[in-house]
């Protein structure tokens, strides 16, 4: 399987943009062949992009979920940390607020 990048669903979406335009140009003026074969490319241009994007939803959970398994982990291996961690993100925030 190809690994999924936000350079490559905006190329693929690019491309279905791009077949779109085509297909509507062509239709303006011309029937037949030409019509059928600019539906093909748009279909499996737009088929391409969705795979991509189903793929990249899926790598975007599985991080997710490594990442509050990792946070976690850590949380119970450094509980004190944690505590002032986010005591010290608690009182920049409150501070930030307070010059508001």
């Amino acid at each position: 399987m190809e690994k999924v990048t936000t350079d490559k669903l905006i190329q693929d979406l690019g491309a279905v943009v791009q077949d779109a335009e085509a297909l509507l140009k062509a239709t303006a003026g011309q029937t037949g062949e030409s019509i059928a074969a600019l539906r093909g490319r748009a279909e499996e241009s737009l088929r391409r992009a969705r795979e991509r994007m189903k793929e990249a939803g899926i790598e975007v959970r599985d991080r997710a979920k490594a990442a509050a398994h990792s946070t976690d982990e850590y949380v119970h291996e450094n509980p004190w940390t944690a505590i002032a961690v986010a005591a010290g993100i608690g009182f920049l925030l409150g501070a930030l607020s307070r010059r508001r």
